[in-house]
């Protein structure tokens, strides 16, 4: 298998998709416990993706749960046509709504700006040791975090230990910060 992005997301799809229920609910406990180790508790406002089940992401319900338990402002995505995503507070009154990808979204509320946001928790398939990441392809949140402040803090959340290298990172991939797994936290330079 060639380290490139097509390959790599075919392949890590493929593994993704044949763990158990009750695989990820272990695995997604053991990565939000590994989060709540990184150094980043003192910030305000949180960046979270709902996770889609039907593609077997990892829960992020536990760490919405640490974020409100926590007293932080979480703030969760809305898919847009042309590949955007639009951002809103979470609270008690925000209607949410399932996608056609079965991701809960929100449907009205109060709008944050990409500027605003302090840490993003950003959904991947697998990422390399430079911290380059490989999602679904779509650049969503490429285009996102280009929005976002050089100093907001980007933090990868993946099943899989990460590769040494992809091969066909480009200008516009923007790495992560933190690469979380169930065992480890990998931490890259911001240069």
């Amino acid at each position: 298998m060639k380290n490139t992005k097509s390959d790599l997301r075919s392949h890590y799809l493929k593994l993704r998709s044949k763990f158990t229920s009750q695989q990820i609910d272990n695995f997604s406990i053991e990565i939000v416990n590994r989060c709540l180790e990184l150094n980043l508790w003192n910030k305000s406002i949180y960046h979270l993706f709902m996770a889609s089940e039907q593609n077997n992401e990892i829960d992020t319900a536990l760490l919405l749960s640490v974020l409100q338990g926590k007293d932080k402002q979480a703030v969760i995505p809305k898919i847009l046509d042309g590949y955007e995503l639009e951002h809103y507070l979470l609270v008690d009154q925000t209607p949410l709504k399932r996608s056609r990808w079965g991701i809960l979204e929100p449907q009205s509320g109060i709008k944050i700006n990409s500027n605003e946001i302090d840490v993003v928790f950003v959904p991947l398939l697998i990422f390399d040791l430079q911290g380059h990441r490989i999602g679904y392809g779509k650049g969503y949140y490429d285009r996102f975090l280009a929005k976002c402040r050089k100093e907001t803090i980007k933090v990868g959340l993946s099943y899989f230990d990460p590769i040494e290298r992809i091969e066909d990172i480009q200008s516009h991939d923007i790495p992560i910060n933190f690469g979380i797994t169930r065992d480890r936290i990998y931490e890259f330079s911001s240069d």
